[in-house]
């Protein structure tokens, strides 16, 4: 069986270093960083003070208010990324088949906020059951990919991904293989998350797993750096249009590039702790470029995960150097996540997009907050530190691990 060709021909983003693509890119090329002291709670009490919080969004500018109440905030955020990625991709919803348009999304944790706030305020109370009657829908992980397949009538497949941090990853998979098999023309993907809340802070501290850097927040997320001290959380959404190609050449779409293959596998080690030298890493990367019929020679850059923790980053590093050998030190490596924290099941969308860019502009964007080596990472491997570097890149690789050992990788590359 020939497999269909499959393109990018929309994007959008909604994140802490810009509330659109065009703002996102501008941010990430001039190192920003989205770190602050978190406004959406009174942390004051809590270990880690601060996060990457979506700034200067107010949600009625793009869902009428009543509605807008219906939905928890990560599906708000999914709502007005896919909105600009269906905008940007010019789709002519009169003229196409909705019965051959899906929605596939990602998402770690869903309604994290929802699900807080219900629960709070049964146990402040006299024990009489008193929920709203959308506490349900509103916290459920799948309602995202729903709601949006709603608004627009699409009716092709539609379900949400769940694999931790490799969520929208996964999901952007899914999508690839859904269109090369022909079972839908067109499909809209990503990931959102809305987890800085008092129990998301609260929870990912007791695993000692976000850097406590109160006092500099902006820098606290160092990937690579040897006094890093964990990852800052984010929240916020990418979305993308996945197309037929023949399909997107038919309508004379714009095209961004071409998504080549994706790769997964599990690291079968521990709940949180990857594999200490990389196994789940190195596997994921080589079944992606197996799957996109490339070779390790092939790539030009990697968004690696890169989330800024003492043990993943290493691991990572080591199996790059597992896979690409020698041609490591041709490769850009990156982790955005220096700038804009970790997006848990949003992080694949939105690093994906940068990687999509990066290939279509012809720079790299950097590994920012960086000041010291670490011993343990070759500093011959160049992570982009703290500059934007300028690079023809024709293949981009992205990867993307969840907790539980859950790894996703993405190959995109110029059109031919």
């Amino acid at each position: 069986m020939k497999f269909k060709r499959v393109v990018v021909t929309g994007l959008g983003a909604l994140t802490p270093i810009g509330n659109n693509l065009q703002e996102y890119w501008d941010g990430l090329q001039n190192g920003v960083s989205g770190a602050a002291p978190i406004t959406h709670f009174d942390a004051s009490k809590f270990k880690t003070q601060f996060a990457c919080e979506v700034k200067n969004f107010n949600v009625t500018d793009f869902i009428d208010r009543k509605e807008a109440r219906r939905l928890d905030k990560f599906a708000q955020y999914a709502m007005v990324a896919s909105d600009e990625a269906i905008e940007d991709s010019k789709l002519d919803l009169e003229k196409i088949d909705m019965d051959r348009i899906g929605v596939i999304w990602g998402a770690g944790i869903g309604g994290l906020e929802t699900f807080q706030e219900e629960v709070l305020n049964y146990g402040n109370g006299d024990g009489t059951p008193r929920f709203n009657p959308f506490f349900i829908p509103k916290m459920i992980a799948d309602i995202a990919p729903g709601l949006i397949s709603i608004k627009h009538g699409f009716r092709g497949p539609n379900f949400t991904t769940v694999s931790a941090c490799a969520s929208s990853a996964n999901a952007m998979i899914d999508a690839l293989n859904y269109i090369r098999l022909g079972h839908a023309d067109i499909i809209v993907t990503g990931g959102s998350e809305a987890a800085v809340t008092a129990a998301g802070i609260g929870g990912f501290n007791a695993m000692h797993a976000l850097s406590t850097r109160n006092d500099d927040p902006k820098t606290a997320s160092r990937p690579f750096d040897a006094n890093r001290d964990g990852f800052v959380l984010g929240e916020g959404a990418g979305a993308m249009i996945l197309e037929d190609y023949d399909h997107a050449v038919a309508r004379g779409a714009k095209i961004y590039c071409e998504i080549a293959g994706g790769g997964l596998s599990a690291d079968a080690h521990h709940m949180t702790a990857p594999h200490p030298e990389g196994l789940g890493a190195k596997n994921v990367m080589m079944n992606c470029l197996k799957d996109a019929g490339l070779n390790p020679e092939d790539v030009d850059h990697i968004n690696m995960h890169g989330t800024s923790t003492p043990l993943g980053d290493v691991a990572e590093s080591k199996a790059i150097k597992e896979v690409f050998g020698d041609h490591t030190y041709n490769i850009n490596i990156n982790s955005t996540k220096s700038m804009t924290g970790h997006l848990l099941g949003a992080a694949g969308a939105i690093e994906a997009i940068s990687s999509i860019m990066a290939i279509v502009h012809g720079v790299v964007p950097p590994t920012i907050n960086h000041e010291t080596y670490d011993e343990k990472i070759d500093p011959k491997m160049n992570f982009t530190f703290n500059k934007a570097q300028k690079r023809d890149v024709k293949v981009a690789m992205s990867n993307t691990f969840g907790f539980g050992g859950h790894n996703a990788c993405v190959l995109f590359k110029k059109l031919d």
